[in-house]
């Protein structure tokens, strides 16, 4: 299966999940008001589109550079990491039906990209544009902090440093190892930024839940699984999911303070808190 069709099945899937989202959660209005107010919304959220936008872009010029900086400063710390969790993950993968394998795969490989995408968008429908851009900055913290542990340590998922630990997805799907080895190393898992910035959707898929609270069940789901699939699948340790939990909900407190700041408002929020605009933007039954 060449990486073209991957990344078309992917694209497909996605769009497909985004679309049921949008119907699911929203009213009959979101849409064309925030037709009416486009102008308006780009505006307000261009400084923070654009400082995602710069850094995807100096860090996909610099990827290469991270790596040959990782290899040379030699911090192996997978021994470790083993020394700390074991053989968890092997435990994980004889306990758990090889019949749930598809599932766990198709929900690392799409359910991840879906919970990217379809944030993004429903904050954007939003009278109030709060929550995409602590989202934006949440997203960019996490990439940042994740690629400065990436540069300074090198650790092997459990797939790759434990013969007890099959890789099901790459075994089964070895199509797949061609999109994940495109977008990442394999000795990017700690943190795990799969984890990290699932949780971040999922924090504030709580702290929007009165705008959309049917969003937050779907969220809660679709993390839940892709959470999960990273160590059942052999990818990441739970080491690894624990320090991106820690990220994700960190990087969501950062993110609050600096668009605070920012727009000069009152001190960052509980991580729990609802949105101050308190709009409910969902379809009535």
């Amino acid at each position: 299966m060449a990486l073209g069709f991957v990344v078309m099945l992917t694209v497909l899937v996605v769009c497909i999940g985004l679309i049921g989202t949008c119907a699911t959660c929203l009213d009959r209005t979101a849409i064309s008001r925030t037709a009416a107010e486009l102008d308006h919304r780009f505006l307000e959220t261009a400084p923070y589109l654009g400082a995602a936008a710069l850094f995807f872009l100096a860090k996909r010029a610099t990827t290469g550079h991270s790596e040959r900086i990782s290899h040379a400063l030699d911090w192996d710390i997978t021994a470790e990491i083993y020394a700390v969790e074991g053989e968890f993950v092997a435990v994980l993968q004889d306990i758990v039906p090889k019949a749930t394998l598809e599932f766990f795969s198709a929900m690392y490989m799409f359910g991840f990209p879906f919970l990217l995408v379809t944030a993004p968008i429903l904050y954007f429908l939003l009278p109030s544009q709060r929550h995409l851009k602590e989202l934006l900055i949440a997203y960019l913290l996490n990439y940042l902090i994740g690629t400065i542990f990436y540069t300074l340590f090198i650790a092997y998922g459990p797939r790759n440093h434990l013969s007890s630990v099959s890789g099901l997805m790459y075994d089964f799907y070895p199509e797949t190892q061609t999109v994940t080895s495109a977008v990442s190393s394999n000795t990017n898992v700690f943190p795990s930024l799969h984890t990290s910035l699932a949780v971040v959707v999922l924090v504030f898929a709580w702290r929007s839940r009165s705008e959309y609270p049917r969003w937050f069940p779907i969220a809660s789901f679709v993390t839940a699984c892709v959470v999960f699939s990273t160590m059942y699948l052999g990818i990441h340790w739970a080491i690894d999911v624990l320090a991106g939990i820690v990220l994700g909900v960190g990087a969501v407190w950062i993110a609050d303070w600096i668009v605070t700041r920012a727009e000069g408002r009152p001190g960052p929020a509980p991580i729990g808190d609802e949105s101050e605009d308190g709009i409910t933007s969902e379809a009535s039954d």
